[in-house]
């Protein structure tokens, strides 16, 4: 059957597939949760765990080994616009049916588990899934008085969430104003930016990059006066069924302002 992806691609995929492959961590923890199944995933899909010690790997979502998804014989292939990367993604699809997801907003992600529910017979599920995001999401009770906030993914160099990327709908969701929010996608900013950017809240990932609490003394040399906190980055940027943790942790970090 012919469907459309998120970039607009028309993509021709047997219905349901049967030997997929996910290139996407929060996708690959999406299709279990849909109770669909995968042939193959990434060193990075740590979510769930019997998947991640029993399934097929198939390399990083921006180096993957074509000749491990070969032997895999994919009919489908899962990937991502923005974690992926867009030469691979086309060669894979020179030979395989390749759906790429484009995630910016909430909706965004709803659409999402939607189209992946109907590819994969999965329709109920990802109704139910959608509605219980949308419901949990209705209880995030976000900050009155709107809190400068820079959200970093990682250091040498340092760089932050700008906007059109999803963490920054999910601090706008919480009531935090990203300084940074007039930059686009995922600049590197110096300490000496950050500092004259008016923030009074840093907040730094657990992912992509590791960051520790060492890290923090870094931060508070120039910005001795904010509050920098290390939180959960898959709560920020992973937009498959882990939405559903997600409000409950924002109302959680957000009591310590409220």
């Amino acid at each position: 059957m012919l469907y459309t992806d998120q970039t607009g691609r028309r993509v021709d995929i047997p219905s349901p597939p049967q030997r997929i492959v996910s290139l996407v961590p929060s996708q690959t923890e999406l299709l279990y949760d849909l109770g669909a199944d995968v042939a193959g995933i990434t060193k990075f899909c740590i979510h769930p765990e019997e998947w991640f010690r029993s399934k097929t790997r198939v390399g990083g979502t921006k180096q993957v080994k074509p000749e491990v998804i070969a032997s895999l014989r994919p009919d489908l292939i899962i990937a991502n616009k923005e974690e992926n990367e867009k030469e691979q993604v086309e060669s894979l699809a020179k030979d395989y049916p390749v759906w790429v997801s484009d995630i910016h907003t909430l909706n965004d992600a709803l659409d999402m588990i939607t189209s992946l529910g109907d590819i994969l017979s999965k329709r109920h599920a990802a109704h139910q899934l959608t509605q219980n995001i949308r419901d949990r999401f209705d209880l995030l009770q976000p900050l009155q008085t709107a809190i400068p906030t820079a959200y970093f993914i990682w250091r040498d160099p340092w760089m932050v969430a700008g906007n059109d990327t999803f963490i920054h709908q999910m601090l706008h969701a919480c009531g935090l104003r990203n300084v940074f929010e007039d930059i686009p996608r995922y600049p590197s900013v110096s300490l000496a930016q950050l500092a004259a950017s008016g923030c009074r809240l840093v907040l730094l990932s657990s992912e992509p990059y590791p960051f520790k609490e060492k890290h923090i003394e870094e931060i508070k040399a120039y910005l001795p006066d904010a509050d920098v906190l290390l939180v959960d980055g898959e709560m920020f940027s992973w937009y498959g069924s882990r939405l559903l943790h997600a409000p409950g942790y924002f109302n959680e970090l957000l009591k310590i302002f409220r």
